[in-house]
């Protein structure tokens, strides 16, 4: 395999791991109800909507101008990413979190192998956009954590799982080697085969 097929391979798996991460954050706060989505669990925490706030603040001022700007825009407000306005609806944050997103996409679908090595800056710190997108899926990675967690806490007993039921460890490794078997598999983002399996272990 040569250098342009392995960051053709990379740009592709990278894609779909922050779309995997973007389902799974929807799977988790579209279980619940508007006030548990704007609530804390104490003084010092974020909320799922704050969460999703700063999520989206991070995306659109990383992305915007990628190649060609600082990802620390100057017209950002980091601060206020964790200020929850009180006229602020659940409606709001969403529309909000699919525009930071759009913005991700937009940035990250365009780039091809010869672009892994140019660099960039963030906060006038040099990356190489291979350190730029491992950056972001790490923090992506960790917020969503916070909002699947947060997500399950409220809704207790009543939480629809997103992942290997407990349990069933042995039948879901059964059931993912019978999909791949036959070639069902093939082309499912990396949470799709423990979503399915889960929902009919409910």
């Amino acid at each position: 395999m040569n250098d342009q097929a392995i960051g053709a391979h990379y740009l592709a798996d990278a894609l779909r791991t922050f779309r995997d991460y973007k389902k799974l954050a929807e799977g988790a706060f579209q279980q619940i109800d508007d006030a548990d989505f704007f609530r804390t669990i104490d003084d010092e925490s974020n909320s799922i909507a704050v969460n999703i706030k700063h999520l989206a603040g991070n995306m659109l001022s990383r992305w915007s101008d990628f190649l060609t700007t600082d990802g620390e825009k100057p017209e950002r407000d980091r601060d206020m990413e964790f200020v929850m306005l009180p006229e602020t609806t659940k409606a709001d944050m969403i529309s909000y979190w699919e525009k930071g997103w759009a913005c991700t996409f937009a940035a990250i679908a365009p780039l091809r192998p010869e672009d892994l090595m140019r660099t960039i800056r963030i906060r006038g710190q040099d990356h190489t956009v291979v350190q730029a997108i491992n950056r972001q899926l790490a923090h992506y990675a960790y917020h969503v954590g916070q909002i699947v967690y947060l997500a399950k806490h409220f809704k207790s007993s009543e939480w629809q799982t997103l992942s290997v039921p407990k349990n069933k460890s042995t039948e879901f490794n059964k059931y993912l080697a019978e999909k791949i078997a036959s070639g069902a598999s093939s082309g499912e983002g990396r949470f799709d085969a423990v979503s399915e399996f889960a929902a009919k272990h409910r």
